[in-house]
């Protein structure tokens, strides 16, 4: 018996965000078990970031998607968020298309937070079971919110509002890591008893090692040279500053083991609307490290040139968070491209296990009580990715990385919701 479920995200291919892949690979591979997938998103034309028109060619052409408009941004900017400027389109779209069609559940991604109140009012007219992904955790302290009346305030102060009336109802909460979830169960103790809570990482489709093996990045940003090269790719956190700083001093103190490595932090420019502006180029032309082994290309560019940089070079370079439930999702591309990964991870993080597991890296854990200790593991840790980097002694365990593919992962999730309609 195939079932119907209501995908809503407020953004989806082509937009280029990173959180497009995560709704991407689950309706992508959800026909295989016996769910057809509708996703309602907002119309491309609203979005305010540069298109990514190649992405289209990931998506099925038989699937379905239904797209609304957005409120235009005003002037002064009062509301930037595309989630609530398309609040109540989403809605009356979401209203026809459950009334239509026979709809089994309502899946909601968030960001946009606010997109996740649609499951609360179609659960109460419709009587759908739904369920909220937690990409990024909702109440949770946003750079800058410390200034009182502030935008980022403002949003701290409504997420603690309006959070407990979207989950209050829901079937299954998931997320990319447990503690991106538990805090809110921790929050709203009778959601224990009412409501699943299931982490799965976005994953890697294989698929796709394909299109970059025949993809010709029309972008260069690499000079070339003998060097070593590691790229960093996108956004580039506040709370990463700290953990860059020691990366740089340990850099200088240890410079001969540089000489001959590059790193590459693409994607990395922080948006206008950021409180938090420094630069990676910035920070490494205090350690004078820039422009001979730090570079930063701060554009944001498509993914497949994104995949390709990362093909054409060393290895993935992932920069954590002093935040444990920070789980990047961009590890998954150096699953796509047989890249191995040099990490630098909060000891908590989820990543480190996937890397451990797979054997595609070396990790270095973050620890800002010990920083002596810190920076002789980080010397160690870089000493050993860049030995077998040159000697070529990788050997990724393709077994335990195919368990992390967005085919497998979609199928326990699966199997999760039809629990939930049991």
């Amino acid at each position: 018996m195939i079932r119907n479920i209501l995908i809503i995200t407020s953004h989806y291919p082509p937009s280029n965000l990173t959180g497009v892949h995560r709704s991407r690979l689950f309706a992508k591979y959800l026909p295989q078990f016996g769910w057809e997938p509708i996703v309602l998103t907002i119309d491309e034309r609203c979005y305010e970031e540069k298109l990514d028109k190649n992405l289209n060619i990931l998506i099925p052409k038989a699937q379905k998607i239904k797209r609304v408009k957005a409120f235009s941004l005003s002037k002064p900017r009062i509301i930037g968020d595309i989630g609530l400027r398309a609040f109540f389109q989403l809605y009356k779209k979401a209203n026809e298309i459950i009334s239509r069609e026979k709809i089994d559940f309502v899946y909601i991604l968030i960001p946009s937070f606010y997109l996740s109140l649609l499951g609360p009012f179609l659960h109460h007219k419709h009587g759908v079971k739904y369920g909220i992904d937690y990409i990024d955790p909702w109440v949770h302290f946003f750079p800058g919110s410390e200034r009182i009346f502030s935008r980022h305030w403002f949003s701290t102060k409504l997420s603690k509002l309006l959070e407990p009336i979207a989950v209050k109802r829901a079937s299954l909460i998931t997320s990319v890591s447990p503690s991106y979830v538990q805090p809110i169960f921790d929050r709203n103790k009778k959601l224990i008893n009412t409501t699943k809570m299931f982490s799965f990482p976005y994953g890697w489709d294989p698929e796709e090692k394909d299109f970059i093996g025949n993809y010709k990045s029309k972008s260069q940003l690499f000079v070339a040279n003998n060097k070593l090269k590691l790229v960093y790719t996108g956004v580039f956190m506040p709370n990463s500053v700290q953990i860059l700083k020691e990366w740089l001093r340990c850099i200088n103190n240890n410079i001969d083991q540089f000489q001959d490595v590059e790193i590459h932090f693409i994607g990395t420019g922080a948006p206008k609307s950021s409180p938090n502006r420094n630069s990676i180029a910035d920070i490494a032309k205090e350690y004078k490290l820039y422009g001979t082994i730090i570079f930063e290309h701060p554009d944001r560019i498509p993914y497949f040139d994104l995949l390709y940089h990362i093909s054409i070079s060393d290895g993935l370079f992932i920069l954590g968070s002093t935040e444990t439930h920070y789980t990047p999702s961009k590890l998954f591309n150096a699953f796509v491209t047989a890249k191995p990964v040099f990490a630098i991870l909060h000891s908590a993080s989820s990543a480190k296990n996937i890397l451990d597991d797979t054997k595609w890296g070396i990790t270095c854990s973050f620890s800002p009580n010990d920083v002596t200790y810190f920076q002789h593991q980080l010397i160690a840790s870089f000493k050993e990715w860049k030995l077998r980097v040159t000697s070529n002694k990788w050997n990724f365990n393709y077994d335990a990385a195919n368990i992390y593919s967005a085919r497998n992962i979609t199928s326990q999730l699966v199997k999760v919701i039809n629990e939930q309609l049991k």
